[in-house]
């Protein structure tokens, strides 16, 4: 079981970086990522079936996604689009390489995990109308490939809902996609540089199109603003680099905005992260300024420390979240917390 709403901690290669399982656990997260590309270039998805699939290759014995690996080649240089699939090389070896909805979904029913997505045409931004229908069309086209190429129902299998800006577009490829009665349902193209205030556009648009008795997952999102607001249009999980990227930087997420550790005036400060935080780093005693000192002496203990709070911020914020729906005032504590976080960023 998911509680929801929910954060997920993305493992592109099956870790969570600068964190062990136990570290992403004692956050209160209860999803991990993993990518399909990445997996299938190395170690490949045979011998992590062959070692007992990807829960235990990972070590993690709570719910795992992998992702189609259709964000990672649609960004690669020289990749060739056709209906069939994507051609591109290898970027380990240089190889040539092709990524197909069956192909896709292959090395994800090897890999195991518990929901897996299927292979889409992920639209950049900005993107004019033409180009944003062709890729609806291939996208429904390939989830009809997907379905047919998926062989372990124990994975759910979640369709994904493209059409760039155009609302048309949107609701044509999510009536299409709802009619196939799938386990799960998740918004892409929204984290393409596209900014909050489309970001939330093509949300609120978007997601009253999808059931409300089944997840609705958006893809790639985001920071604690984008992610409050997409909870207040109905956007059940969630998932994005940002929390271990902007920690392994420096920069922390506290109620009160973010921070950067590196910068000189923390060089002195004796207090915690984030006084109001539980997490390790926090209630172990760990000071602002011992990691500022961390971070110039380049030790790797200062991401796995910042990783630790930026996870624990995020679930802390999903969850506080939850229980404000479940209290009945989602809205004013989205109100309360952006009136505390925004003003300090």
């Amino acid at each position: 079981m998911i509680h929801t709403p929910a954060f997920m901690i993305v493992g592109t290669h099956g870790a969570v970086k600068a964190m062990t399982p136990e570290q992403v656990r004692s956050t209160g997260a209860e999803v991990v990522l993993a990518n399909t590309y990445h997996l299938a270039l190395r170690p490949g998805e045979s011998l992590v079936a062959k070692l007992g699939g990807l829960h235990a290759f990972m070590r993690w014995d709570g719910p795992i996604l992998t992702d189609s690996g259709g964000f990672q080649v649609f960004s690669l240089p020289k990749k060739e689009i056709s209906d069939h699939g994507v051609s591109f090389r290898n970027e380990v070896n240089g190889s040539s390489m092709e990524l197909t909805p069956e192909r896709s979904i292959e090395i994800q029913n090897e890999l195991g995990a518990d929901i897996i997505m299927a292979f889409d045409e992920c639209t950049p931004y900005p993107a004019d109308e033409k180009l944003a229908r062709s890729g609806v069309r291939r996208t429904l086209h390939w989830m009809d490939r997907c379905l047919a190429a998926h062989h372990r129902s124990e994975q759910a299998l979640f369709g994904i809902v493209q059409g760039s800006v155009f609302r048309g577009l949107r609701s044509d490829c999510a009536k299409s996609l709802v009619a196939l009665d799938l386990p799960g349902y998740a918004i892409g193209g929204v984290s393409v540089g596209e900014g909050h205030d489309l970001l939330c556009e093509v949300t609120q648009y978007t997601a009253p199109r999808l059931p409300e008795h089944k997840p609705r997952y958006l893809m790639g999102v985001g920071l604690p603003e984008d992610v409050l607001a997409a909870i207040g249009f109905g956007i059940d999980l969630f998932d994005c680099v940002i929390p271990t990227r902007y920690a392994r930087s420096g920069t922390v997420f506290t109620v009160r905005g973010k921070i950067r550790l590196t910068h000189r005036r923390f060089r002195r400060d004796g207090y915690p992260i984030d006084p109001s935080c539980s997490c390790l780093s926090c209630a172990g005693g760990f000071t602002r300024a011992y990691l500022h000192h961390l971070f110039a002496a380049n030790e790797v203990l200062s991401a796995i420390l910042a990783s630790i709070h930026n996870v624990h911020f995020y679930q802390r914020l999903v969850r506080e979240a939850r229980d404000a729906i479940v209290a009945g005032n989602f809205v004013q504590f989205r109100q309360e917390f952006l009136a505390s976080y925004l003003p300090g960023s």
